[in-house]
């Protein structure tokens, strides 16, 4: 236990600890995406009628419907567009809009590495993940799923680099 293995434990930990930073970055990064994709969703469901989105999922599934009648994806677009009405519209979209918007915030203030976002978006993600899960209950949707896994995991890293962060500030 010389002083070189001291030292080389700790170029391996700061090979470690600059990996974990970039897989934080890049996943705070798909977080961003993926709240601007909403807030495009949101808009489209404010400013685009529901017959006209049946419209289109009648043009997009019709091939597919014709080909497999009890296609999974294509019936289940079918039924959510069938259903879409005044109310689950403007729920969609204003659910849509407030969920980007609140993650765009905090994405942009964990890429600014801003104290106050690491406890906001661990806050919000799990306001986020528990409702996700109260609506599996209903939908059961894999997809729920698998953005509560990834939600988990952004979490893990955010308490990280929080954690690092703090670490790092200098003590008034």
């Amino acid at each position: 236990m010389g002083p070189g293995r001291t030292s080389g434990g700790n170029f391996i930990m700061q090979i470690t600890e600059h990996g974990i930073h970039e897989i934080f970055r890049i996943s705070v990064i798909l977080k961003g995406l993926h709240a601007l994709i909403e807030i495009a969703g949101g808009l489209a469901f404010y400013f685009i009628s529901s017959q006209t989105v049946l419209n289109w999922v009648n043009v997009l599934t019709r091939a597919e419907l014709v080909e497999d009648p009890r296609d999974l994806v294509a019936t289940h677009l079918l039924a959510a567009a069938q259903g879409l009405t005044g109310s689950t519209q403007s729920f969609y979209a204003f659910y849509l809009l407030s969920h980007g918007l609140i993650k765009i915030v905090l994405v942009i203030g964990l890429l600014r590495e801003r104290l106050i976002a690491y406890p906001a978006s661990l806050a919000a993600m799990a306001a986020f993940i528990a409702y996700q899960l109260y609506r599996y209950t209903y939908t059961q949707s894999f997809g729920l799923i698998v953005l509560t896994v990834f939600d988990l995991i952004v979490m893990v890293l955010v308490w990280h680099e929080w954690r690092l962060l703090r670490k790092h500030l200098p003590v008034d």
